[in-house]
């Protein structure tokens, strides 16, 4: 009943790796799913899910916590009008991704996941890294962007998952001491390093 989290520097292959060891150990892979359990948990619709994720510590976030636009806030929540901000979107993480740790046999990417199953006994910690250029062509191999929109998106997110950490009040997310194994997929190709981590799980 293991649990595996994914830990990654935007455009390190955090999703691409996950997919690999969830098919070649038959695991659960807990990745957009987890906005859609947030939405229903929070009787909103997922893409209010997605702005509050995307938009953690910006500007969007801050006039939806406030209430400056009530309007924006009728028209993205659903019509049975739930609520979500910052502080309620973490809360509800926390308990979701607890709950899937505990039906096991999954493999969970970032969301913090590493933080709120630290004490958990049968997760497997792993981070991911790479070099800044190196993850912008990554993205545009897979993702078919051109080298310029690759550039925004990684910085975008590197930001985006600074913000996240600080809302969680964790600084130090990229010390290896946190981790069972971390991996440089500059280094190492995808399918080796979902070798090494499935070897974790049955030693």
């Amino acid at each position: 009943m293991a649990v595996i989290t994914i830990s990654r520097q935007f455009g390190a292959g955090g999703k691409t790796l996950g997919k690999m060891i969830a098919d070649k150990l038959g695991y659960t892979f807990a990745d957009d799913d987890i906005i859609q359990m947030v939405a229903e948990m929070a009787n909103v619709s997922p893409h209010w899910v997605e702005s509050v994720e995307k938009e953690a510590g910006g500007k969007l976030s801050r006039i939806i916590s406030s209430m400056v636009s009530k309007r924006l806030v009728d028209r993205i929540l659903k019509s049975d009008s739930g609520y979500l901000d910052e502080k309620l979107y973490l809360d509800y993480l926390v308990v979701i991704i607890a709950q899937i740790a505990e039906e096991g046999n999954v493999v969970i990417i970032g969301r913090g996941s590493q933080y709120i199953l630290r004490g958990h006994p049968d997760a497997i910690h792993v981070l991911l890294i790479n070099d800044f250029d190196n993850r912008v062509k990554f993205m545009q191999e897979n993702y078919d962007l051109t080298h310029s929109k690759a550039v925004q998106v990684v910085n975008a997110e590197d930001r985006r998952r600074v913000n996240l950490y600080r809302k969680l009040g964790k600084t130090d997310y990229d010390d290896p001491s946190l981790y069972h194994m971390v991996l440089h997929t500059g280094r190492i190709h995808l399918p080796d390093a979902a070798g090494c981590i499935c070897n974790l799980i049955h030693t």
